[in-house]
């Protein structure tokens, strides 16, 4: 019998002056399926708030495939916000209420560096545990922050659907993504965390072995 894929829309919310190191490993290897269960598939997807191109940090410039207004979420499906210098721009207030209702739904959100400090700015962390660069910053970024006694000093941590991670934490970031949406065997992400975070060539050779 055939193996029916599991398809899920990964939606990146684009703005200027996006980090790209911080979601590389994710888009990397959900858009690549190479690690990936055989049965799952992608679709990586770009969102913003308008559908002019922006720039990222590095200089690349990326279009959005649609409006975040425009993007109907279906359970299963995730939501992933970069860091930047730029969440602080009006024209992002209004990604903050699709949030919140994404958060009340079966559909995951990760919010990396930057990205948890304009959720803790609307409170979305208030009540749920969750981790960014340090406390000090999100106080600093945002003096409103009220959710210091659910946060956790690790480089990502996972809370139902919500994901958060540090600017430093690109590999845990990745790892809890994984976890979450269920994209590779739990042997095949110990592996590839394993490979990128010592550079032991013996992970790789785990890693491969996962994968049959």
């Amino acid at each position: 019998m055939t193996q029916k894929t599991q398809t899920t829309d990964c939606w990146l919310y684009v703005l200027d002056t996006l980090a790209d190191w911080e979601i590389a490993h994710v888009t990397a290897e959900l858009n690549s399926g190479r690690f990936t269960l055989k049965d799952r598939k992608f679709n990586l997807l770009k969102t913003g708030a308008s559908m002019t191109p922006v720039k990222t940090m590095g200089g690349i410039s990326i279009t959005p495939d649609r409006t975040i207004d425009e993007v109907e979420f279906s359970e299963g499906d995730i939501l992933i916000l970069p860091g930047a210098d730029t969440w602080h721009e009006p024209r992002h207030a209004k990604l903050f209420e699709t949030v919140k209702k994404l958060l009340e739904k079966n559909i995951t959100v990760a919010a990396i560096c930057g990205a948890t400090a304009a959720l803790a700015g609307a409170g979305l962390l208030d009540d749920r545990k969750h981790t960014s660069n340090d406390p000090d910053f999100l106080r600093m970024m945002c003096p409103e922050y009220r959710g210091a006694s659910f946060y956790c000093k690790v480089p990502a941590v996972t809370d139902g659907n919500l994901i958060t991670a540090s600017g430093f934490g690109a590999l845990e970031f990745a790892r809890e993504i994984f976890r979450k949406t269920e994209a590779m065997k739990e042997e095949t992400i110990e592996a590839w965390y394993q490979l990128f975070s010592t550079k032991e060539a013996k992970y790789f050779f785990s890693l491969m072995e996962s994968l049959k």
